[in-house]
């Protein structure tokens, strides 16, 4: 098995479906999976869960939607290790009122924007000064085939009738956010990609994904572990690239 002993990593969202199976797959190569979650008892139990398979896991409750919570898990983090070697972007919501552009609920489109790019924004600022002392900081943002603008132009794709305003914009904009900071952080030794793990069944989709969990981690666990001459600044499925 590949060891990542005395590695760092915080997975926001890890208390099911991906964000567990990322904490669970990185655990098993040795690396020490701080496992992020609002749900104190959730959270708890998620890496409870883990330590009962031998993982060295941890659980954290930062609350991605305030700023203070945080600050206090980028200075818990760095009390207790002194670095943060990956950080994975997980945390993610829909919303019932989002729809399409017609008829999507601007408060919604709000709410999806405030967790899938907001969020992993403030989280990504917070623990930069961490990730800087790594030896080689990786970034993985979850995105979805439906923040491709490719895809939702693309009358040939699956993915084509999915309207939702709010979800695949704020997927789009986690995307620039990926190009934005893998050229910024390239200079420092910090590989930042997008993540698109397929159509996964989980909570989010109310479990109509044809894709396990277990899949849907592969490709971002993939991500996290990529080597210094690896790719950076891209969106990757289990197929490869994924356009833009």
């Amino acid at each position: 098995m590949e060891t990542n002993h005395n590695k760092v990593a915080l997975i926001t969202g890890a208390n099911k479906g991906i964000g567990l199976e990322i904490a669970r797959q990185l655990a098993g190569t040795g690396i020490t999976v701080i496992m992020g979650a609002r749900h104190p008892g959730r959270g708890a139990a998620a890496a409870e869960l883990l330590r009962g398979e031998g993982l060295d896991a941890r659980f954290l409750q930062p609350d991605v939607l305030d700023a203070a919570s945080i600050g206090q898990a980028a200075a818990a983090i760095r009390a207790q290790h002194g670095r943060l070697d990956i950080l994975v972007n997980n945390a993610g919501i829909n919303d019932k009122e989002d729809g399409p552009p017609s008829s999507a609920a601007p408060d919604a489109v709000r709410r999806l924007f405030d967790t899938n790019f907001f969020a992993p924004l403030a989280v990504t600022q917070a623990m930069l000064p961490l990730l800087r002392e790594s030896t080689a900081g990786r970034i993985v943002n979850m995105s979805s085939s439906l923040g491709s603008l490719a895809v939702n132009g693309d009358p040939a794709s699956p993915y084509y009738p999915v309207r939702l305003a709010g979800y695949n914009a704020s997927k789009a904009a986690l995307n620039m956010l990926t190009v934005q900071l893998a050229a910024e952080l390239k200079d420092a030794g910090i590989i930042v990609n997008s993540a698109c793990p397929g159509y996964v069944s989980t909570d989010l989709n109310g479990h109509t994904g044809y894709l396990s969990p277990q899949e849907g981690a592969q490709v971002p666990v993939r991500l996290a572990l990529l080597p210094d001459d690896a790719i950076n600044g891209k969106f990757i499925s289990a197929a490869g690239e994924v356009p833009w």
